[in-house]
């Protein structure tokens, strides 16, 4: 596989993917309104670049984003390294979480016929469930891998004791989780171990959405009034008073260091993650091609060592990430017996 923007390795599984992903998500919920023909054109311009790892879930749009997917790379599945997630479902009081084996078997065969394809090349849980021992969860993930109909596993947003207990069951390629210049949970210590160390003593790649700071980072956002009523940025606890303002001077300091390397403040931010490892595969998402052929140029950005330090003295962002914090980073019980 070639790709203008290279290509990385998730895992010891040997999953080798474009060095940049394209985040679908956007697509179909959560960012205001989106036009089906510019996000299907977003998708092949996407191949024509050379960013080949595709990430959705059947939980974005209700299953409209795997569909749009799949019709967008229809006759093209040897180009693409397609990911998908399941176990989360929109319910009025919010969202579920379903690890049950038999709920891994029902979403598999429910993303296969929406995205139009044989099988897929990694499928993760999306949250860990809070009820369902992740090692009855996993091992029927791998019974999919043994059949054929996925390839590689992973998890999202899992605690480094969760990944521990899935790796035991079956090798994990993937830890998808947020990671950006102002979202460092990841490498917060946690009984000794963050969570990114976790992961990479135990083979897992990283691949970290939202590395734009759902956006913020680009500094295209100045005001809470730039959102629609529609787009869920504007319940976000980083989007609102004092996290508000505190954050834009986080982005000012980004914005002026793009200045002086002739870059833009997104495609720094990009490669502040693409250099934190080459076990780590960020997925920027947009439904643009605009913009997607900003992020693309992020590749080509060598940031020296004290381009790094300056930008490790930024500071992390103001807020949580969601209005229910324990949402991520999720344990499951221990299995009985």
């Amino acid at each position: 596989m070639t790709s203008s923007v290279g290509t990385r390795t998730l895992g010891r599984s040997g999953l080798t993917v474009s060095s940049l992903g394209l985040g679908c998500m956007g697509m179909s919920q959560s960012y205001g309104p989106a036009d089906r023909d510019e996000s299907i054109a977003t998708i092949h311009r996407a191949l024509e670049l050379g960013v080949t790892f595709l990430d959705t879930s059947d939980v974005y749009g209700s299953g409209h984003n795997e569909e749009l997917v799949g019709k967008a790379i229809a006759g093209r599945w040897d180009e693409v390294q397609l990911a998908t997630k399941f176990s989360l479902t929109h319910t009025d009081g919010g969202m579920r979480i379903d690890g049950r084996p038999e709920n891994v078997r029902a979403c598999a065969e429910a993303s296969l016929r929406r995205l139009r394809v044989e099988t897929i090349d990694l499928y993760y849980q999306h949250r860990v469930d809070p009820k369902v021992p992740i090692e009855d969860t996993v091992g029927a993930m791998a019974e999919l891998v043994q059949q054929g109909k996925v390839r590689h596993l992973g998890l999202s947003e899992a605690s480094a004791d969760s990944i521990r207990r899935a790796v035991a069951v079956h090798p994990i390629a993937a830890l998808q989780s947020e990671w950006s210049l102002w979202t460092r949970d990841l490498e917060a210590p946690s009984s000794g171990q963050s969570v990114v160390q976790a992961a990479r003593e135990l083979g897992v790649g990283i691949v970290p959405f939202s590395p734009l700071g759902r956006g913020f980072l680009t500094g295209a956002i100045t005001s809470p009034a730039d959102f629609g009523d529609d787009d869920f940025r504007k319940n976000s606890p980083r989007f609102q008073g004092e996290a508000f303002a505190a954050n834009l001077r986080l982005v000012d300091a980004v914005r002026e260091l793009a200045s002086e390397k002739g870059v833009t403040a997104g495609q720094l931010a990009l490669a502040w993650v693409l250099a934190q490892g080459d076990d780590v595969v960020p997925i920027p998402g947009t439904k643009r091609r605009s913009y997607l052929e900003e992020n693309a140029g992020a590749a080509a950005i060598e940031l020296s060592t004290d381009d790094l330090t300056r930008l490790a003295a930024i500071g992390s962002a103001e807020g949580t990430r969601y209005p229910d914090a324990g949402y991520a980073y999720g344990n499951s019980p221990e299995r009985a017996g």
